[in-house]
């Protein structure tokens, strides 16, 4: 009930430029032109993760991106989430378009067949989906599906990711203890396994910053994969933003 009076509220209430305060303008041009203006690139954190996938990413978190993520995911500003959806999507394209690592052969006589797109959210935690009254990744993935389709991509959103034990909350801890924190923290869902063979497999989340919860959920999203299906390594990572140093790291 709650999610439902949010939307409502999105929809006739006024609200200022999530991005520079602006009146009457959920996102102006410039601020928007922050998000999706910007070719999405490769980002890589220091250090990186052990298992961290191939991430892209659209923007910094700094000022108008980081204010319009905290607005969609803490203040509930759900009518961000298109504009969200627009820029992951960015992300997810610019990660399709980069070679497969070639590791290995493939056996002769064997065609690589296309294979639809599934984005996989990392999921939040219970508690934070309560108290926020909705799950803003998996409302920008399924933004960004959308966006997909339409510019011809066979695309969907499959939450196939869940908590298997709990975990301390991340703010405050660095990039070792955040990888300890979450090391083992989630498991594929039910089911989930046979639905993720044979995909394409990026998984997506609104921001990066040590990049441990995207290796995280890389590492379980690889026990459904398979040699013969999506060959080692092609599990892909996109996200909205990441932190400014990850952009400034060139090791291609």
């Amino acid at each position: 009930m709650r999610t439902i009076w949010r939307d409502v509220a999105d929809l006739v209430l006024p609200l200022d430029c999530a991005g520079c305060g602006c009146a009457r303008a959920v996102l102006c041009e410039a601020c928007g032109e922050e998000l999706w203006g910007q070719e999405a690139r490769r980002v890589r954190p220091a250090p990186e993760p052990d298992g961290l996938p191939v991430v892209h990413a659209v923007a910094p978190y700094v000022d108008v991106v980081r204010s319009v993520l905290l607005a969609h995911k803490e203040r509930g500003a759900m009518v961000l989430s298109d504009a969200l959806g627009r820029a992951l999507a960015s992300a997810v394209a610019e990660g399709e378009a980069q070679p497969p690592a070639r590791r290995g052969r493939r056996r002769p006589g064997r065609a690589c067949p296309e294979r639809s797109l599934v984005l996989v959210p990392v999921p939040s935690v219970r508690r934070a989906v309560r108290r926020r009254g909705h799950d803003p990744t998996r409302r920008m993935a399924i933004a960004a599906a959308r966006r997909l389709r339409a510019a011809g991509t066979s695309a969907a959103v499959l939450s196939a990711l869940r908590h298997r034990r709990a975990v301390a909350d991340q703010s405050g801890l660095n990039s070792r203890e955040r990888q300890a924190n979450l090391r083992g923290a989630l498991e594929l869902a039910p089911g989930a396994a046979r639905l993720l063979a044979g995909r394409r497999i990026v998984v997506v989340d609104d921001l990066m910053t040590t990049g441990a919860s995207l290796a995280e959920a890389g590492r379980v999203v690889r026990l459904a994969q398979t040699w013969e299906s999506t060959g080692k390594g092609r599990t892909r990572a996109a996200v909205v933003a990441a932190s400014p140093d990850s952009f400034e790291i060139n090791r291609n």
